[in-house]
């Protein structure tokens, strides 16, 4: 049974770590509000491209000729998963990386590659036969534009270049502050909008200089919007899940302090009585 000052020292150990685990819930808290923020800003504008895709591609003669809808035989995948950089943030990189294994399953490695954002991922797969083109970390759960910038360059090139045939996302999809939902994309080739043969029939465009050139302007940005999204859903969902983790985490602190302080008592009251028969019985011994 554990001595009175060996249950003290691990009641104060405790509150420690509950002030540890309250100030990163709070952290988490502040950085969740401002990752939603970002995806206020983005999403309306990831919409209104879509938006503008489907309406030039109903209104352009002919076939939509831009490298990026180009789907041909899949001879080379790439696989990009998105994790957070540190841990404490309860199921929300075992739960991605147990959906990429599954995706993985039927996977050749000599076909398919990897790249991962996030040191978690990265942790993960580097001991595993699958090939890693590059590894983007240390985001520090913030929107990094032009870290972000180098990913979509990379893809993108790989893509135009042949090194890949398509080019695939898994990440956590922010739904609200306690709800999130990982999610599998095509990132590329972009899938063909699907066009509404009686409204486009409505619809008359100018294109200026040509529906090629703007398409050509149109998609860089489409790339490079889609992936920003992806990210700013994922590091809302990585703050979301980490304040929950870090709540339950002070909740469990607050409950094994009072279950601590009453063994402490217990063992005290204990202690008092155990001195006091000493006492009674050495009196008694005495008088006798």
């Amino acid at each position: 049974m554990p001595t009175l000052r060996q249950v003290k020292k691990r009641i104060r150990s405790v509150i420690s770590t509950r002030q540890i685990t309250k100030a990163m819930e709070m952290v988490a808290a502040a950085k969740l509000r401002k990752a939603q923020m970002k995806i206020m800003q983005v999403r309306p504008y990831s919409e209104k491209l879509d938006h503008i895709l489907v309406h030039l591609s109903a209104s352009a003669s002919g076939e939509l000729m831009h490298p990026f809808f180009a789907a041909r035989e899949v001879k080379k995948q790439t696989l990009v998963l998105l994790t957070s950089d540190r841990g404490l943030c309860g199921s929300f990189n075992s739960n991605l990386i147990g959906r990429a294994n599954a995706w993985l399953a039927d996977k050749a490695p000599e076909n398919t590659e990897l790249v991962l954002v996030g040191r978690k991922g990265y942790d993960f797969f580097k001991r595993r036969p699958w090939t890693i083109v590059k590894t983007f970390s240390d985001w520090g759960g913030n929107l990094d534009y032009d870290k972000a910038r180098e990913v979509v360059d990379l893809l993108t090139n790989r893509f135009l270049n042949g090194e890949t045939d398509e080019i695939k996302l898994i990440y956590t999809q922010f739904l609200s502050t306690t709800r999130y939902k990982i999610t599998e994309a095509t990132y590329l080739p972009v899938e063909r909008p699907v066009v509404d043969e009686q409204k486009a029939a409505t619809q008359d465009y100018i294109f200026e200089p040509s529906p090629e050139a703007i398409f050509t302007d149109l998609m860089p940005r489409y790339a490079y919007t889609k992936l920003i999204t992806v990210l700013a859903d994922s590091f809302a969902s990585e703050h979301g899940t980490r304040m929950i983790a870090m709540g339950a985490a002070t909740k469990n602190a607050g409950e094994m302090i009072d279950t601590l302080t009453l063994q402490y008592n217990k063992a005290r009251q204990a202690a008092i009585t155990k001195e006091l028969l000493d006492i009674v019985g050495g009196a008694e011994a005495l008088s006798g």
